[in-house]
């Protein structure tokens, strides 16, 4: 097997470039291997071909190269707390990607154990240089740092998932007002249209490439995968599926964003979060949607601004947090103050306690939070709304607060299709320990964490009508 090193040296003037933009870590260093046949995009957190600026660069610097581009895809048996309801998705995803990729001109090869070592398949198709996606969750990030420090040719990785490039803040904020104003300065300079760059040379590899068919079943031998969470039938996975409901949205949904955002007994939101999670769809394609709907007369401009708000304030907000935040997933993320109140409130009597099993089951005295639960269970997703309510009644009933917030995370990353994910995480860390958030009215259990009661937030939505919606029993 040929073991060449990258070259060393100074990379060509346009490669140079490619490589300084910000969204681009160059992760090992070097000239691309002079011998190559190919360019070799890592997906794994970008599962989608259409407005993937990782796939862009990665045609760029192919067509400099004078190569091809193939899409290499990895699927492993242990993804952290990956479950049947998520691979499906993926799975659907992944059919979408590699018809896509056909027409785009671009290889597309998808493997698993034991034959899906990222370094032998480089070597398989003389890869001059590895494009990876970027991913700020931890055993993700683990994995591009061991792999850059074996490899022995250029790798780098793009930040493909957000609209403004996360690199250029260089640091978390603690609150949204805090984080506005630099991402508003960053905005009109990302929040454009990237041209799609053609590839110069096809993917026609000499001998056939191995591959696993999509047609099959991705998880078959996996013995350690948790079946027990099924597959749902309110969501269908890929890129074609995540296009057509945000078509959608925005024609018909996007007007009354700004009202029914708020009444999770109707459906106002957008819910391409699996989407955006899978990486089937870009929130930079959302948000040109969004502007588009309001130049064609289909929405207000106050409405465009509130959703754009979530997709990209909030959601940048939260990747800046897990990036730069070791204890994102557990309660050593505390804010300062919320932790000294929780801590000198731990012991107040708590109104009901609950098991973790309880919880999981909906088997609670609150119909409003076990429709919210059942929802989440039945269908991989939790109106946003209803999510902030979820958490908080998981602080009040839990034995004290880093249990509730591991039994949040583990629920969250279980049931939900969007799991997993800096929003969830950001999300819980918001609700239960005060990140993002600022000191409210102290009260028992919850000290000055804000609290939010089922009473107070059932006048503002119709939650009778939320509670039949999910009141069948669930299949937890």
């Amino acid at each position: 097997m040929n073991h060449a090193r990258a070259d060393s040296g100074a990379l060509p003037a346009e490669l140079a470039r490619l490589a300084a933009d910000p969204r681009v870590q160059v992760r090992r260093a070097g000239l691309p291997r002079k011998d190559a046949r190919s360019v070799v995009y890592w997906m794994q957190r970008a599962q989608r071909i259409e407005g993937n600026p990782a796939l862009e660069a990665a045609i760029e610097a192919a067509n400099l190269l004078d190569l091809p581009v193939v899409v290499y895809f990895s699927v492993i048996s242990n993804y952290p707390n990956a479950n049947l309801r998520h691979y499906h998705f993926m799975a659907q995803g992944l059919r979408d990607a590699a018809e896509d990729a056909a027409e785009r001109g671009v290889g597309f090869v998808v493997r698993r154990p034991p034959d899906n070592r990222l370094e032998a398949f480089l070597e398989e198709v003389q890869a001059a240089l590895l494009i990876g996606d970027e991913n700020p969750c931890r055993e993700p990030e683990r994995w591009r740092k061991a792999l850059a420090a074996r490899l022995r040719l250029p790798f780098w990785t793009v930040d493909a998932d957000v609209v403004a490039p996360s690199r250029i803040f260089g640091r978390s904020f603690v609150l949204l007002h805090h984080f506005r104003p630099r991402l508003h300065a960053e905005l009109s300079r990302y929040l454009v249209t990237p041209p799609e760059i053609a590839p110069l040379h096809p993917w026609k590899p000499r001998k056939p490439i191995a591959g696993f068919s999509l047609a099959g079943d991705i998880t078959e031998g996996f013995t350690k995968l948790d079946r027990s969470i099924r597959p749902v039938d309110a969501f269908t996975g890929g890129a074609h599926a995540a296009r057509k409901r945000l078509k959608e949205f925005v024609r018909h949904g996007l007007k009354d964003y700004g009202e029914a955002r708020n009444h999770p007994e109707v459906d106002g939101t957008s819910r391409l979060s699996p989407y955006l999670h899978f990486g089937n769809i870009g929130p930079l394609s959302v948000a040109q949607a969004a502007q588009d709907a309001v130049r064609r007369g289909w929405a207000a401009q106050p409405a465009a601004d509130r959703f754009l708000e979530q997709l990209i304030a909030w959601r940048e907000l939260s990747v800046l947090f897990v990036r730069h935040e070791p204890n994102y997933d557990n309660w050593e993320c505390a804010a300062p103050w919320a932790r000294t109140s929780l801590v000198e409130h731990a012991g107040d009597p708590r109104p009901h306690r609950y098991s973790f099993l309880q919880l999981e089951r909906a088997e609670t005295a609150d119909d409003l939070w076990n429709a919210a639960q059942r929802q989440m269970v039945d269908t991989g997703w939790m109106h946003n709304y209803m999510r902030m309510y979820w958490a908080k009644k998981i602080l009040e009933w839990a034995p004290e607060p880093a249990t509730a917030f591991d039994w949040a995370v583990t629920l969250n990353d279980r049931y939900e299709l969007d799991g997993r994910d800096p929003n969830g995480y950001a999300g819980i860390a918001w609700a239960i320990v005060g990140r993002h958030d600022r000191p409210w009215f102290n009260r028992p259990v919850f000290g000055l964490v804000r609290s939010m009661t089922g009473a107070s937030i059932s006048r503002k939505f119709d939650a009778a009508t939320y509670i039949r919606r999910y009141a069948g029993r669930s299949g937890a």
